[in-house]
């Protein structure tokens, strides 16, 4: 190994600067943290041991203690400020895929998406605040959103409602993912 002594270390996502696109604005308030722009405003509030600085289109996220937790919660306060900036310039969006003979999605109103997956019983879904849908003819469900954590948990829960089995594929399974399929007993003999 080398001889030469590392005197600070920091996370490497942590020290990245973040740059705030035209027409975001950030401000700090004690410890929390509001990222307002043309797609809606996010609030958040940040650990007592993060430091954040504004330089003119640039946001520096710096921490007080440089152990191991302080380094975890660098890299990590600086993702959740990227994510939120990104998140009210851009906004983003999940699209699950409904997969099976039956199976269904409809609008129910603003706030409610009713769900046809084979149980004896409709399933009532109810959306929380800040996540839009769009339902498609070919059995895609969009879900989009300005806050990504909030987006991810919400895709989760709908497609816990009935995941892809890995027989014929059956399911509520996100667009990206990719199903590894099993033989089933047919294929054995």
């Amino acid at each position: 190994m080398g001889t030469a002594a590392v005197t600070e270390k920091q996370s490497r996502i942590g020290k990245l600067p973040i740059v705030l696109p035209k027409g975001v604005e950030l401000q700090v308030q004690g410890h929390s943290v509001v990222v307002k722009g043309p797609k809606g405003q996010l609030t958040r509030q940040l650990s007592s041991a993060i430091q954040i600085e504004k330089k003119e289109q640039q946001v520096l996220v710096k921490v007080e203690v440089s152990d191991r937790k302080g380094r975890s919660l660098h890299g990590l306060s600086r993702s959740l400020l990227k994510n939120m900036v990104e998140g009210v310039s851009k906004g983003y969006d999940r699209t699950l895929e409904i997969i099976g003979v039956g199976y269904r999605v409809e609008q129910k109103g603003k706030n409610f998406l009713l769900f046809t997956l084979g149980y004896s019983h409709p399933i009532l879904f109810e959306l929380p605040e800040g996540i839009a849908t769009e339902v498609s003819k070919d059995g895609k469900l969009k879900l989009s959103g300005i806050d990504k954590e909030k987006l991810g948990l919400v895709a989760s829960k709908i497609r816990s409602l009935r995941g892809p089995e890995p027989y014929k594929g059956k399911g509520i399974k996100y667009s990206d993912e990719v199903i590894l399929r099993k033989a089933g007993k047919a294929a054995a003999r």
